[in-house]
């Protein structure tokens, strides 16, 4: 399990230093560049997608198999957090952080068409309201359920 933990780290800060790189060299923006010029940074935008996106889903399951095996205690202080809390509350915490970003990936579409239209036809401002409003309300209902599962959880 701390392998995947140590995978992490390191692919973030290899992440930090590429960007360093890019800060103090700058892609060319020459329009005529070869195109196999960056075929290596696709190759890191994939592996790094890789990871943090497979590297969190195994650290839950390799995770769930320790709290499954560790026997309740009694004796230890209530107000300790275990691994199994730890993990039952990253859970919670997904479809909030996922609700959240299918939010805004809706409202940002949503935003700029209603201000073109707004500048054309000032007077459906409040319905573009209400488009924005339901694309809002996707993080609204991700909370929701968040909050759901932590009433499960107590």
């Amino acid at each position: 399990m701390y392998w995947l933990l140590a995978l992490i780290t390191v692919s973030l800060v290899a992440i930090i230093a590429m960007g360093i790189y890019f800060e103090i060299r700058p892609l060319s923006q020459k329009i005529d560049a070869p195109r196999h010029h960056y075929r290596w940074l696709k190759g890191t935008v994939a592996v790094n997608l890789l990871i943090f996106v497979t590297a969190p889903i195994g650290l839950l399951f390799l995770g769930i198999q320790d709290v499954m095996a560790a026997a309740p205690t009694l004796t230890e202080a209530a107000h300790e957090i275990s691994v199994g809390m730890g993990l039952a509350m990253i859970g919670i915490g997904i479809p909030t952080g996922l609700a959240t970003i299918g939010a805004g990936i809706a409202v940002g579409p949503i935003g700029a068409a209603s201000l073109a239209v707004i500048a054309e036809k000032p007077e459906i401002f409040g319905r573009t309201l209400v488009y924005l409003g339901l694309a809002e309300g996707i993080a609204i209902y991700g909370l929701v359920v968040s909050i759901l599962l932590l009433g499960k959880l107590g």
